[in-house]
């Protein structure tokens, strides 16, 4: 992998912290010239400035042309990581049409606009790597969080189509699927956060770990937590049984609360 990864042009978007600064200081100490996306400029280059690479800050949605050209004029890997969290314990929170609109556009429409203009240039040339960071929700669910949950769904749905779709033209493509995270996004989430996700939660560099992992294994899923599986697995073969199981989690939530 080292030799794959020695000298190519990788973006992270939302990387100024967490999991995408994780990925940035991996990339780039494997020998990758990288560029370091996120909203925070200040945040973005201090990140590019510690590992060497290049910052190119503002909205994940619209920086593949300037990114590009920071590399020269040539993006190898993508890492669409920039992600939101919204949600909230009561039914008025399901009808916040700003939190459920940029929960689309950053979760997953900005992986689709990136991925629109990034395609030509991979399938002409055969080759291309699109690193989508979903979190396991997109897998399972997440109480207290509709639009996260939801759209990291959609996240999900829209790496395993561009595996599908584009495999055997050399496009490569990973979803990265962690439960908790010790991030800034796991300390926001709350009560639900500390019930579901904190006890297991692990650094950052753990999940970069396990996506270099899975890019030497050539795999689509990577779960840094590996019971995810077994959860994954659940979920499909006993949805009613799942579902109860999540439910009583919700229960307890609420009478914490």
């Amino acid at each position: 992998m080292v030799d794959a990864v020695q000298g190519a042009g990788v973006v992270v978007t939302g990387a100024g912290g967490g999991i995408g600064a994780a990925l940035a200081r991996r990339f780039a100490s494997e020998g990758a010239r990288v560029v370091v996306n996120d909203l925070d400029a200040d945040k973005a280059q201090a990140v590019a400035d510690e590992i060497g690479g290049t910052a190119v800050p503002g909205d994940a949605s619209a920086i593949v042309a300037d990114a590009r050209a920071a590399l020269g004029g040539t993006v190898d890997v993508y890492c669409a990581n920039a992600g939101v969290a919204f949600g909230g314990p009561d039914v008025a929170d399901l009808a916040d049409d700003k939190a459920w609109a940029l929960s689309w556009d950053v979760n997953v429409m900005a992986h689709v606009r990136a991925a629109g203009e990034l395609l030509p240039e991979w399938l002409e040339r055969g080759s291309g790597r699109f690193v989508s960071t979903v979190s396991a929700a997109g897998l399972l669910t997440m109480i207290g969080a509709a639009p996260y949950a939801v759209t990291k769904h959609g996240a999900y749905a829209f790496a395993e189509y561009l595996s599908l779709t584009y495999r055997h033209r050399g496009v490569k493509v990973h979803a990265i699927c962690p439960q908790g995270v010790r991030t800034d996004m796991l300390a926001a989430t709350g009560t639900a956060g500390d019930l579901v996700l904190k006890p297991t939660a692990i650094a950052p560099e753990d999940v970069a770990d396990a996506l270099f992992k899975g890019m030497e294994e050539d795999r689509f899923l990577i779960l840094p937590h590996p019971e995810v599986a077994g959860y994954y697995q659940a979920r499909a073969a006993e949805p009613d049984r799942w579902l109860s199981n999540m439910n009583h989690l919700q229960q307890k939530w609420e009478a914490s609360r």
